[in-house]
């Protein structure tokens, strides 16, 4: 996509907007209760900052995928989870404050490690040292679209504590429609190259998504957590920001091919964490006897 209004102006203001949204969702004493339960924090940040990277090189990398398909899916990566992860959190019933704990606390983690990923990525998959990119300004950028727009949410929350109740709603849906709005614009934009590399796309983003559930659910197994939280830890996991990878890559970096990764995974990475939650609804009686 060519610089425009769009790209640089509309997309970055309704990224705000949506984390803005994430702010009236969030009180200080979701990023309070990280001391109270580090066991399950830790395997959280472990998997969604360390592990799901290192699980996408390796998938990119065995499937010898193309050039932007790899740098779009580390950027995927890259991202943290976002809101549609505490909305399934809410429905399965996992552990809803482990999940949105998460989900803040990683938005405010992939400000220092997103940019960094990304340089690497771009460097190791283009073979090239020379490519323009700011490490301060891409963490500028996010602080601004991500942080300050949270903040501020956050800040309505504490003083106007209904009205952000009802309006967090609203903003949830939003950021759906705005991710499928998103999708279907770069499917046409790039439908050459998606027609071209498909199904392999689909092969990368549908195994990464169930890797990255599995993952969860393996991890919570690990540091000896509940099954509950291992269903969280699964939704988180596998769910990322699939809107905030996408306009990384048309805004930020300017590239809409690399988008497409992100695009194509914000429709399947819903896929992990149904089957997750219907295995989780199926056992449920024996791990309630357990």
């Amino acid at each position: 996509m060519q610089d425009t209004i769009f790209t640089q102006v509309l997309l970055p203001a309704i990224l705000g907007v949506i984390m803005f949204g994430m702010g009236l969702s969030l009180e200080k004493e979701d990023f309070v209760r990280i001391a109270k339960v580090p066991k399950s924090v830790a395997a959280g940040l472990l998997g969604q900052v360390i592990l799901l990277p290192l699980f996408a090189f390796a998938l990119v990398t065995a499937f010898s995928a193309p050039i932007e398909i790899a740098i779009g899916l580390m950027i995927l990566a890259a991202c943290p989870g976002g809101t549609t992860s505490n909305l399934i959190s809410h429905i399965a019933r996992a552990n809803l404050a482990l999940s949105v704990s998460l989900t803040a606390i990683t938005t405010v983690i992939c400000v220092i490690t997103t940019p960094f990923l990304i340089k690497f990525s771009i460097n190791h998959f283009t073979q090239s040292d020379n490519i323009e990119f700011s490490l301060i300004g891409i963490s500028l950028k996010l602080v601004i679209l991500l942080i300050v727009p949270i903040s501020i949410g956050m800040l309505l929350r504490h003083f106007f504590s209904k009205v952000a109740r009802r309006a967090e709603p609203f903003f949830r849906h939003f950021s759906t429609a705005f991710m499928l709005m998103l999708i279907v614009v770069i499917a046409y934009q790039e439908r050459e190259m998606m027609q071209a590399s498909f199904p392999d796309i689909f092969y990368i983003t549908f195994s990464l998504n169930i890797g990255a559930t599995i993952m969860g659910v393996l991890l919570a197994k690990a540091f000896s957590l509940s099954k509950k939280d291992g269903l969280t830890l699964g939704i988180e996991i596998g769910t990322q920001n699939a809107s905030m990878a996408m306009l990384i890559a048309i805004t930020f970096i300017e590239n809409s091919a690399y988008s497409i990764a992100a695009g194509i995974y914000g429709v399947t990475m819903y896929l992990g964490a149904f089957l997750l939650v219907g295995y989780h609804k199926m056992t449920l009686p024996r791990a309630v006897a357990d």
